[in-house]
């Protein structure tokens, strides 16, 4: 047990000896701590050595393997300086053993390029005096603070002007605070924050190729001070995407998949294979005003208590492939009746097997289950939008006998069928989840297929696409949490770039009961919320 959950003695002597352990104590972790950002610098050292070797390599000779190798260790590298910025952020935020805020000493920054525009914001101190309600100021001087800005198309500096006054009846100095920055101590304003995170986790570019293109407009921004911000910014956002996940948990049908991602194993020259794993709520298709929503979590491989950890605290049905990962929740907890969850399987899935042995065989007998299923779906389209309750009498009245007549053709074709053929296999594969495919026509708030868990799940295949692979376990979880919030402002309609930069300006203050107001479907501009005022 550590010392410090320790309960504390009562006697002086045996007080002082506690104190003096915990101390003790302290100076391991730090120590240990210590030792590993050490080991990560030197790694991350080894590797930049590396790559620079690549690179003069490639100059010497065009080589498509050559140019992989660079790109795997660009994208190792910025993850692993992710990882030490969100640590570095975490440590921060933690109070020190003295009560003060931990700090890492830095160097000099870079100077903001001088043939950017300037703009000027003045933060002019409220009259009258706070000291003695004088109403006549002097200037004595000024604090300036620069911070480098995007707007889209274009960068430019923002100058945090904060004039200094004495009151001259009192000679009190009033000076207005400096607003709070999203990275304190550091350039980056919210603009560009979002810029960065959209840019990487909704256009697909990862940090080194936005340093290319920053570099086109005569802004040098390594990839390394890029990295720093994204791993602090997933601290900042933390508790955004908790209160997503919340959301989407609440919901009395939810969707869920998941995605195979090449994440880069150190040490082993090779990538292994993690999980992306998505649980979506979205009741637009039964005229629900609850807003949609879409949690994602990363995990570094498939197991069920992964699948069991994402949707435990669920509760009603879960739309869902045949993933043998998601048994144990269709199953009663000891000393429950009913499960925690009710399977709702997927016609899209079941279509696909059918489909495929069409398309490779031509099969009549594929061609016909192909034709009842594509009537069933052209029932859902026509109630789209429409409520529980009309939803529920068509299914009754138009698919339930469309399914009976197909249950009966799929029974037969499959007593004529070669029990190892493709045509059976596709066939069991309905036949053996009957139940939780017709689901749907016995609650109107169900749905025929998981579509909108595989929409959800498209826009990382697009990133896995470009970027080949994550970089590590720690960059798979920052890229769950970013794409919680990215994929959620989509889905309310939102520009996510503008959303996510006024969130990235104010988090940092908002109270974190009001974390709520945040939301997508919640968030008003701060320039509305000021014309309002």
């Amino acid at each position: 047990m550590s010392l410090a959950t320790a309960s504390l003695p009562t006697d002086p002597a045996e007080l002082r000896a506690f104190a003096a352990a915990l101390q003790v104590e302290m100076q391991r972790e730090i120590a240990a701590r210590n030792a590993e950002i050490h080991a990560k610098t030197l790694h991350i050292e080894k590797l930049k050595a590396e790559l620079a070797a690549l690179r003069r390599a490639r100059f010497g000779r065009s080589s498509e393997k050559l140019d992989r190798a660079v790109e795997q260790l660009e994208l190792v590298i910025g993850d692993i300086e992710e990882d030490q910025a969100e640590t570095e952020a975490r440590t921060e935020a933690a109070p020190s053993a003295s009560g003060r805020e931990g700090k890492r000493a830095r160097g000099g920054r870079r100077p903001l390029p001088d043939h950017l525009p300037r703009e000027e914001v003045v933060h002019e101190p409220a009259c009258p005096c706070p000291n003695c309600g004088g109403t006549t100021f002097s200037r004595i001087g000024q604090d300036e603070r620069e911070v480098l800005e995007y707007v889209p198309s274009y960068f430019k500096r923002v100058a945090h002007i904060r004039p200094k006054l004495s009151c001259r009846g009192c000679e009190t100095i009033v000076q207005v605070p400096m607003p709070s920055l999203p990275i304190e101590r550091g350039q980056p304003g919210s603009g560009l924050l979002a810029h960065v995170a959209v840019s990487k986790y909704c256009d697909h570019q990862p940090l080194h190729r936005q340093a290319e293109i920053y570099a086109r407009a005569g802004v040098e921004l390594d990839r390394s001070v890029m990295a720093g911000w994204v791993g602090k910014l997933a601290v900042l956002l933390d508790p955004l995407v908790e209160a997503i996940g919340r959301h989407v948990r609440a919901g009395a049908a939810v969707h869920a998949d998941d995605t195979p991602v090449p994440v880069l194993a150190p040490g082993l020259g090779r990538t292994k294979t993690g999980r992306l794993w998505v649980m979506l709520r979205d009741e637009r298709p039964w005229n629900s005003t609850a807003p949609p929503a879409a949690f994602y979590r990363y995990s570094p491989d498939r197991k069920g208590e992964h699948a069991e950890a994402l949707l435990d605290s669920c509760r009603g049905f879960l739309h869902a492939d045949g993933y043998a990962g998601f048994g144990a929740l269709y199953q009663p907890e000891p000393g429950a009746e009913a499960p925690r969850l009710v399977e709702v399987a997927c016609w899209a899935h079941a279509r696909r097997y059918l489909y495929e042995v069409y398309d490779s065989t031509g099969s009549a007998t594929a061609r016909t289950a192909l034709e009842r299923i594509g009537d069933l779906f052209a029932v859902e389209r026509e109630i789209r939008g429409r409520g529980p309750e009309e939803r529920l009498a068509a299914r009754q009245d138009r698919s339930v006998p469309i399914l009976k007549a197909l249950r009966l053709f799929l029974d037969e074709a499959l007593a004529r069928t070669s029990p190892k053929g493709k045509l059976a296999v596709a066939i069991r594969y309905s036949t053996t989840r009957w139940a939780a495919l017709t689901r749907y026509t016995t609650d109107g708030r169900l749905e025929m297929s998981n579509n909108a868990a595989e929409r959800a799940i498209r826009p990382l295949a697009l990133g896995r696409r470009n970027w080949t692979f994550a970089g590590s376990d720690a960059g798979g979880r920052r890229a769950a949490a970013m794409y919680t919030i990215i994929e959620s402002a989509k889905m309310n309609g939102l520009d996510v770039e503008a959303y996510l930069a006024d969130v990235i300006a104010r988090i940092a203050d908002h109270p974190i009961k009001r974390i709520d107001d945040l939301l997508p479907w919640n968030w008003r501009p701060l320039r509305q919320l000021d014309q309002a005022a």
